[in-house]
């Protein structure tokens, strides 16, 4: 009998055994796939490696911006980027594998079902079945891609990030379908190794959950590298039959056709609840998330769901900062509920997207009366000398209280920078305070500082 079982090893589930095990709990993981989940192995961290050889190309074409030169061609090698990118996702995978061991959890391989009484059943791949016991079971069995319904995924013509991650050639054309995150992170790597890519957004915004400023910015900066992007455009049909796919879209100027050879699609993840004992137990599932009070409890004594099976943002670091809340309550310690007001998210395109807080049309909407202070990276030495110049930081700021509403950048490097942001709105800290806070030059931070300065009419460098 353990003390906790965690189903999934993503973010949110390696994360809860682990702390569970630090809290003294004697802890099992069950897991079907990779260690790491999702994130490690197929999402966060792939991807990551994917852009850092892009962008290693990218210095390479340039180099002469920078005063050297690359004689001959230079020509991305798929393979050895694909590798390369493999590589790194095995060794995180391992590296968690090595935690769970340094902590003493339990790892159980296999597909999980709740079996009610705080049993769990798993069938192991040889289809062998064994039933384990706990006092408190988490549920953090993540999410897949999700696709439109008249053009499902089948990993050749009409393609996931699973496939987008590990592609054998380079197609000549790619529609990508959805601008989220994922959606224009692949936009771009594909791009930049010089596939023609048409990036297709329903909504009137690239990255539309961001503020219409930092996506106006990232809209430029794509159409700059040669990218398509159709905004406000309601992709109606894909037909396959054909060597290409035929996409079939509609805009506010009327019917476009686009044929490309390879369909990415983007439009958001899909819960995994099928199969996992919910419908048994009479766990209460709202619109495909499962329902939990702010401690993570379902409705079932002793049962948990974290990440993304639960009506709160799908990011790795939130599934994470779930994990250890609920797990900290299962052991009677007193943890505050957590603040879905105050959490980052970011984009790692180039430029780079971070943001934290309410944007500009949210603050409008509110009628807060507000300030805006706004740095742009042209102004700023450091970006000069990194020949990184796109984007600016953008705060918005209370105008009675001096509290920031909102951050939100867009440049090189400012996935980086905006945790210092989440850390001064969770603790209070007033524009005026990061103005007189001494910052380092020459840095890409100082915008921050710049920004909060334009904000009270005190900037200095522009």
């Amino acid at each position: 009998m353990f003390d906790l079982i965690v189903i999934g090893s993503g973010p949110g589930g390696y994360v809860a055994a682990i702390r569970a095990s630090q809290l003294g709990m004697n802890t099992a993981v069950v897991e079907r796939a990779e260690i790491g989940g999702i994130c490690l192995n197929w999402g966060c961290i792939p991807t990551k490696a994917l852009l850092k050889s892009v962008q290693a190309l990218h210095y390479a074409q340039h180099s002469a911006d920078y005063g050297f030169t690359i004689e001959g061609e230079i020509k991305p090698d798929i393979a050895k980027i694909v590798e390369r990118s493999r590589g790194v996702a095995s060794n995180m995978s391992k590296g968690i594998d090595y935690l769970f061991k340094k902590n003493k959890v339990t790892v159980i391989k296999g597909t999980a079902r709740l079996i009610g009484n705080g049993q769990v059943e798993v069938k192991s791949d040889d289809l062998s079945v064994s039933v384990i016991g706990a006092k408190n079971i988490i549920i953090a069995t993540g999410a897949r891609a999700n696709s439109l319904p008249f053009a499902p995924i089948d990993g050749k013509k009409i393609i996931s990030y699973r496939q987008a991650l590990v592609p054998e050639t380079l197609p000549k054309s790619m529609a990508v379908i959805g601008s989220g995150a994922i959606g224009s992170e692949f936009a771009y790597f594909y791009r930049s190794l010089g596939v023609d890519v048409h990036l297709i957004e329903y909504l009137d915004n690239v990255v539309p959950l961001e503020d219409e400023e930092v996506s106006a910015q990232l809209s430029r900066s794509f159409r700059k590298i040669g990218m398509k992007v159709m905004v406000s455009a309601q992709v109606k049909s894909v037909d396959t039959s054909g060597e290409l796919c035929k996409l079939t879209v509609q805009t506010k100027k009327g019917e476009d056709v686009i044929e490309v050879e390879r369909v990415l699609s983007a439009v958001g993840v899909i819960a995994n609840l099928e199969n996992i004992g919910l419908e048994e137990l009479e766990i209460v599932v709202e619109r495909g998330k499962i329902k939990v009070d702010e401690f993570y409890s379902t409705n079932i004594s002793g049962v948990y769901a974290i990440g993304d099976v639960i009506a709160t943002p799908a990011l790795a670091h939130i599934s994470s900062a779930e994990a250890i809340c609920c797990v900290e309550k299962i052991a009677g310690l007193d943890p505050k509920p957590l603040n879905y007001n105050n959490f980052p998210g970011c984009t790692y395109t180039s430029p780079e997207i971070a943001s934290v807080g309410m944007t500009e049309k949210t603050v409008k909407e509110s009628g807060i009366e507000y300030k805006i202070g706004k740095f742009p990276f042209t102004a700023s030495g450091k970006a000069a000398a990194a020949g990184e110049k796109d984007g600016f930081v953008k705060l918005i700021v209370d105008a009675k209280t001096d509290e920031i509403l909102g951050a939100h950048l867009i440049g090189a490097n400012v996935t980086e920078m905006i945790s210092g942001l989440v850390v001064a709105r969770n603790l209070g800290v007033k524009a005026k305070d990061i103005i007189r806070s001494i910052h380092p030059h020459p840095t890409m931070s100082e915008a921050i500082m710049e920004a909060a300065a334009a904000a009270h009419g005190e900037v200095i460098h522009i």
